[in-house]
């Protein structure tokens, strides 16, 4: 069963009949909980709802991809149903759709980290993030779709091919979470999980007009997995259509796990279900932009960026340009490096079977290549790098409140391109350079918000990234939720939803 061809409505046998009301989708999740809470609306209704907008929809973008068979979820949402009906309520996902995204196991549903190597297999058991988005009342409709292995910012992979932008879907998604960032923008999904390393949850959001945080490392646990101390670049996130649906999923997916002893110990759902407002007045905003010419951009991003500034004057704080002293080249050649050392070491054995090996993309091959010429000293150079840069940016938060900076260099290029070959007249060196934008925070370990920001003169959308200190995710939301009523950027709705 695929999407392309999967009927608008479940059969009789799948399902009774039940009203399948397409303004359901339309709500935001947090008023959507509270209506399955209170029965004014069923799981089953919701269900029927975000289906048929599946159906209506994905044929055009291909973000949601391994369907799941619709008589089994019809009869899981009479369950969540049934248990409403004795008092039970599972969570704040009681009833809700989701497509946990392939890069990651998801008990009983095909996990191909977009890779022909893994075509076809099924997972026994569930990563943490899904464990508790399934123990919290998720439906699992789906996988969003992801890059090979999550490599790159564009969505395509030869599994299940490529996915189309929200606004375009001749344009990319993003990635690596682009099935995700396009489920949500076309209200596929109410939101999404996603994962970060290099912009995974930051570019997706950027390029189809919606939100996506980059959590602190440890505030969502990221695994299992075979090694769980040196990877501390990849994390878990919440994308969605505003702030406070955000924070909705973050109060599910955050706390602490034994199995991963760098997860941080926050208590479970608090703050995330604590009113957003905060006073913004005086605030101290350091805008990053182009790091001193050092990014390369496309024309017209910069500008979009900059106009998006005006919104946090219009909430009382000061915006101050500064250019943080550090050589940024420096600073990306040791993120080569650490990234590569990660990437390296976890697929080092698919690529010495000759077998898997071939069936590789260059991308993977050129990341697996590099980690394994790596040496112990070199690691370790990199890692003092990037802890002088987080001392840069400690001491910058002593001067200002947040960071801010765009979220992508580009606007959404020809999907059927690969990776953007040039930028702003020049030439890119690697097949992620023109992300990296998103690089600062990664490196920094700091929690990093994508929000809206506006549309280019072609009508494509751009991302700003709000960037506080360590830890410090709560507040980064309290100030995107007051830039996203201040600037009205997000509610811009997509030409395929009319």
């Amino acid at each position: 069963m695929d999407f392309t061809n999967a009927p608008s409505t479940p059969s009789a046998a799948a399902a009774p009949a039940v009203r399948a009301d397409a303004a359901l989708v339309e709500w935001s999740a947090t008023a959507l909980s509270q209506a399955i809470q209170t029965r004014e609306v069923s799981c089953t209704e919701v269900l029927q709802a975000y289906l048929a907008q599946i159906d209506r929809l994905n044929p055009r973008v291909n973000a949601l991809v391994a369907p799941v068979e619709r008589e089994g979820l019809f009869a899981l949402a009479r369950e969540r149903d049934a248990q409403l009906a004795r008092g039970i309520r599972l969570g704040p996902l009681h009833g809700f759709p989701q497509a946990p995204k392939d890069i990651m196991p998801a008990a009983g549903m095909v996990t191909t980290k977009g890779s022909p190597i893994f075509a076809g297999q099924v997972s026994r058991s569930d990563a943490v993030v899904f464990e508790r988005m399934r123990a919290g009342g998720a439906l699992f409709v789906a996988r969003s779709n992801s890059p090979e292995f999550g490599l790159g910012g564009h969505t395509y992979n030869p599994v299940y091919g490529t996915t189309g932008n929200a606004f375009d879907p001749a344009r990319s998604a993003g990635g690596s979470s682009g099935g995700a960032g396009v489920a949500v923008a076309l209200r596929m999904l109410p939101v999404a999980d996603g994962s970060d390393m290099m912009g995974s949850l930051r570019t997706p959001a950027a390029f189809n007009n919606v939100f996506g945080l980059r959590t602190s490392v440890g505030l969502v646990p990221h695994g299992p997995a075979d090694e769980v101390f040196f990877q501390q670049f990849s994390v878990t996130g919440p994308m969605a259509r505003s702030v406070a649906d955000l924070a909705l999923l973050l109060s599910v997916q955050a706390g602490p796990d034994a199995r991963l002893p760098l997860s941080l110990r926050h208590s479970p759902g608090a703050p995330w279900t604590a009113p957003l407002e905060c006073e913004t007045r005086g605030l101290r905003i350091g805008w990053l932009g182009d790091l001193g010419g050092h990014l390369a951009m496309e024309p017209g991003v910069l500008a979009t960026c900059e106009q998006a500034l005006a919104h946090f004057g219009t909430l009382g704080c000061s915006v101050e340009p500064v250019v943080p002293d550090f050589d940024f080249e420096r600073l990306w050649q040791a993120w080569l490096d650490l990234r590569s050392f990660q990437v390296g070491g976890a697929n080092a054995a698919l690529y010495r079977n000759p077998k898997s090996h071939a069936l590789l993309k260059p991308e993977a091959v050129w990341e697996i290549e590099r980690g394994l010429r790596l040496t112990a000293l070199q690691v370790y150079d990199a890692a003092r790098v990037r802890s002088a840069w987080y001392d840069t940016v400690r001491v910058l938060f002593e001067r200002f409140d947040f960071l801010v900076l765009p979220a992508a260099q580009v606007f959404p290029f020809d999907a059927a391109h690969t990776w953007p070959r040039e930028v702003g007249g020049r030439a890119m060196d690697t097949y992620h350079r023109w992300m990296e934008a998103v690089v600062p925070a990664t490196m920094a370990s700091v929690p990093a918000l994508a929000a809206p920001a506006g549309f280019g003169a072609t009508g494509l959308p751009a991302g700003l990234q709000i960037l506080g200190p360590a830890q410090q995710d709560w507040a980064v939301l309290q100030l995107g939720h007051a830039y996203e009523q201040a600037s009205g950027y997000a509610r811009q709705r997509s030409p395929l939803l009319d």
